[in-house]
C-alpha cells in the first residue's frame, strides 16, 4: 500500500479521483481552492479527462455537477462555506430531485474567519436539505470518505455534503492510498427531475421516507465510533461527543492525563450525520454529563440538549466551557476537559499590529490613489467595496471603502444608495467577482438608469485565491455593453502612476455623467505576471 503526505484538501481530491470522479465543479475560495487545483494537475485526472475547469460561481458549479450526475457520472462540487449561500437554491432542490451518479458537495468552513466574512457552519445546510453529512476527523478519513460518500450517494440516490474546516484542509498527514476505481459509464436518469409542484410534493415525500434509513446508516457507520471506558464509576464519568477534527483534539488532551483519570471519560466520535441518536443516548446513560466538542457553531450541542432534555447536563460552546466563537484548538479543548495547559511561549507585549496590505506595485493601489483624489472633491461621496484582495483598500493607507458585505454587493449597494439620493455612489468590484455575481446588479442599475459609477478593477485573474482563471477575462467591455451600459460610458484605463492624470480625469467625467458608467482599470496582477514571466523563461 502506497502512503503519501497530503494536505486535507489534497486527500479529498485524490480520494475523489480514486473513487471514479468524472468532474469537479468549483469557484475558488479559501480553504477549498487546493482541491480543484490538485485535480487540475493530477496525472491520472488528466489521463482520464476529468473535467476541472473553474466555474463562474458556486451556483453554476452546483447545477453543472447536478447535470453530470443526471448523466450517471460521479461529480464533486467544491466551495468555501459562504459559497453554500450562493448555490443554496440548486443545493436544496437537489435533495428533492435526487441524483443518478454519485454527487458530493464539499463545503470548507472557516471557523475564526481566517479569510471569510462569517463563521457559518455548513452542517446546518445538510440538516436543512435533509441529506447526509460526512465530517472527517483527519486526512486519512478525508481520503476514505470520498469513496464512501460517492457509494452512499448512489445507494440512496441523494447528494452527500462533506464538511471540512480550515485546520484539516490546510494541515498535512500521511495517507494510505488505494487502487483507483474506474469511472461510471453514462446511464441517464429515468426519474422525473421536473420540480413542478405535483412532482415535487411526491419526491419530497420520498426524501422524508429516507430519513430513518439515513439515521440507521449513521448508527452503524464505521466513521462513527463509541469508546466506553472500563471504569464502573459512572457517577464521575464525563461523556464527550467529539465531532470531526474535534475528536483528534480530545484524544490529544486525554493522552496528557494519568490512566486512572482517562478512565473517567467516554467518547462518541461523530463523523457521519444525521447524529447517531441511539449511540449518544447510550453515551449519556454511561456518563454523568456530556461535553460536546465541535469546530464551528453549536449544531450538535443544540440537538443533544433537545434530545436529552433539560434534566441532563450538556456543556460545550453554549455554556462557555468551549469558546463561543473561533476555531477549536488543542489547548481550549484540553482546558474544557480539565487538563492544565502550560504557557509555552510568553504573550508578546507592545507588539505593533501588521495588517495585510496590497502588494507593492499592485494595480489596485493606483486605482485607489486616483479614486481617493477625485472623491475628495465630493464631500458626500461613498465608495462601496466587494470581496477580493482589493478589499484591503478599506485599510490604511487608502481607507477608501465604506462597505464590503458579500460577493457582488458593491454594485447593488451603490444602486440602492443612489436610489436614496446619495451622490456620488461609486462601486469597486474585481473582475472575477463581477462575473461571479456583479452582472445582475449592473443590469438592475441599467434598467433603473441609476446614477452610479462602477469600477471593475481588472487584474486578469482571481488574485485573492492564488491566480486562478477569471471567467470574464477580455470580455468585460462586451458584457457591460450587452447589459445596456452606453458604449461611450464603458472606459478602459491602465492603472500606472504615469497615467494618473488620465485616470482621475476619466473618473471625474464618469461621476458627473447622470447614469450608469463603467470604468475598467486593467493591468495584470503582479504575482501572476511574475509567475508567467518565470514560465516563459523556463520554456526558453
Amino acid at each position: 500500500m502506497v502512503k503519501k503526505l497530503l494536505l486535507g484538501d489534497e486527500a479529498i481530491a485524490l480520494g475523489a479521483i480514486h473513487a471514479g470522479l468524472s468532474g469537479v465543479y468549483a469557484y475558488p475560495g479559501t480553504p477549498s481552492t487546493e482541491i480543484t487545483e490538485f485535480i487540475q494537475n493530477d496525472p491520472l485526472a488528466k489521463e482520464r479527462g476529468i473535467h476541472s475547469r473553474w466555474c463562474t460561481n458556486e451556483k453554476t458549479a452546483m447545477e453543472a455537477a447536478l447535470g453530470m450526475s443526471y448523466a450517471g457520472k460521479r461529480a464533486l462540487v467544491c466551495m468555501k462555506h459562504v459559497g453554500m449561500n450562493v448555490c443554496a437554491d440548486a443545493f436544496i432542490n437537489s435533495a428533492i430531485t435526487g441524483v443518478e451518479g454519485g454527487l458530493v458537495v464539499l463545503a470548507a468552513d472557516d471557523p475564526s474567519m481566517h479569510s471569510s466574512q462569517n463563521e457559518q457552519d455548513s452542517r446546518f445546510y445538510g440538516k436543512f436539505a435533509l441529506i447526509p453529512v460526512f465530517e472527517p476527523s483527519n486526512q486519512q478519513e478525508a481520503y476514505d470518505m470520498m469513496a464512501a460518500a460517492f457509494d452512499y450517494s448512489e445507494a440512496i440516490k441523494e447528494p452527500v455534503l462533506l464538511r471540512v474546516v480550515t485546520r484539516l484542509a490546510h494541515s498535512r498527514a500521511g495517507v494510505n492510498i488505494k487502487e483507483p476505481r474506474k469511472q461510471n459509464d453514462i446511464h441517464i436518469s429515468t426519474d422525473a427531475w421536473v420540480l413542478l409542484p405535483a412532482i415535487a410534493r411526491r419526491k419530497y415525500e420520498v426524501l422524508i421516507e429516507k430519513q430513518n434509513a439515513m439515521i440507521e446508516a449513521s448508527k452503524v457507520s464505521d466513521f462513527n465510533r463509541t469508546e466506553i471506558s472500563e471504569s464502573d464509576n459512572k457517577e464521575k464519568k464525563t461523556g464527550i461527543v467529539a465531532c470531526g477534527i474535534g475528536y483528534n483534539y480530545v484524544k490529544e488532551a486525554l493522552a496528557q492525563l494519568p490512566e486512572e483519570q482517562q478512565a473517567l471519560y467516554n467518547i462518541e466520535k461523530v463523523s457521519q450525520y444525521p447524529i447517531p441518536e441511539e449511540r449518544i443516548q447510550h453515551l449519556a446513560a454511561e456518563s454523568a454529563k456530556l461535553l460536546v466538542v465541535e469546530d464551528g457553531q453549536p449544531v450538535v450541542e443544540e440537538m443533544v440538549k433537545g434530545m436529552l432534555g433539560t434534566g441532563y447536563k450538556v456543556t460545550g460552546r453554549l455554556t462557555g466551557d468551549l469558546p463561543r466563537t473561533g476555531e477549536l484548538t488543542p489547548d481550549c479543548v484540553a482546558a474544557a476537559i480539565g487538563v492544565e495547559v502550560p504557557e509555552i511561549l510568553p504573550t508578546a507585549q507592545n507588539l505593533a499590529p501588521r495588517p495585510p496590505q496590497l502588494c507593492m506595485g499592485c494595480g489596485h493601489r493606483d486605482v485607489y490613489a486616483a479614486l481617493n483624489k477625485v472623491a475628495e472633491e465630493y464631500p458626500d461621496h461613498r465608495i462601496f467595496g466587494d470581496i477580493g484582495c482589493y478589499t484591503l483598500g478599506a485599510l490604511p493607507p487608502f481607507k477608501a471603502l465604506s462597505s464590503c458585505v458579500d460577493m457582488g454587493a458593491s454594485i447593488t449597494m451603490a444602486k440602492g444608495a443612489a436610489d436614496a439620493g446619495l451622490f456620488p455612489a461609486i462601486a469597486v468590484i474585481g473582475d472575477s467577482t463581477f462575473t461571479h455575481s456583479g452582472m445582475t446588479g449592473l443590469l438592475d442599475a441599467v434598467n433603473d438608469k441609476s446614477n452610479i459609477t462602477v469600477i471593475i478593477s481588472d487584474n486578469l485573474t482571481t488574485g485573492m485565491t492564488g491566480g486562478q482563471d477569471s471567467a470574464g477575462t477580455n470580455k468585460f467591455e462586451a458584457i457591460c455593453i450587452g447589459l445596456g451600459v452606453e458604449p461611450e460610458h464603458v472606459r478602459v484605463v491602465v492603472p500606472l502612476p504615469k497615467n494618473m492624470e488620465e485616470i482621475t480625469r476619466t473618473i471625474r467625467e464618469e461621476i458627473e455623467y447622470n447614469g450608469v458608467s463603467v470604468i475598467i482599470p486593467r493591468r495584470e496582477c503582479i504575482q501572476t505576471a511574475a509567475r508567467h514571466a518565470k514560465e516563459r523563461k523556463a520554456k526558453g
